[in-house]
């Protein structure tokens, strides 16, 4: 698979440049971390959460975990895991796992960890389990702008 159309698409429509960094085949954000040779704190990745008023993409470094308590507090909302077959209508174009970071290109609500906001680097999933997104770090910032940042790990 190669990155996903949507992605592609929303990233062209930016005006963002980007390179793509391919690896073996991965199943989790740290894995891939290791297999690209990047950073886990410069590989960003998505959580899905979701509540009575819908999905939210949780942007985080890899090395994190969601403190859902955290990111209750900052958007007054009670969110939990979303349940991950619900996914495949909402990401059609991307593998299960692999969902790359940029929620507004699916039409869905962000809020991005704190810990990313200074990164000159930033790497994320391009929509399977083998290739990267890198990009640089304010690409990332000027994408994010319309999102929520908080401390959320």
């Amino acid at each position: 698979m190669a990155i996903a159309l949507t992605l592609r698409k929303y990233l062209a429509e930016n005006g963002v440049a980007y390179d793509i960094i391919s690896h073996p085949h991965t199943s989790s954000s740290m894995d891939t971390a290791e297999s690209a040779h990047v950073s886990g704190k410069n590989l960003a990745k998505s959580v899905i959460l979701e509540d009575e008023k819908g999905y939210l993409m949780a942007v985080i470094p890899a090395t994190e975990h969601v403190k859902f308590r955290k990111v209750n507090h900052a958007l007054n909302r009670h969110l939990g895991m979303a349940i991950e077959s619900e996914l495949e209508d909402l990401f059609s174009d991307c593998e299960l796992g692999a969902i790359p970071i940029l929620g507004k290109a699916y039409s869905m609500e962000s809020i991005v960890d704190n810990k990313l906001a200074e990164c000159s680097e930033i790497y994320f999933e391009a929509g399977d389990h083998e290739e990267l997104i890198h990009i640089k770090g304010a690409s990332f910032r000027k994408l994010m702008k319309d999102s929520q940042h908080a401390v959320i790990c």
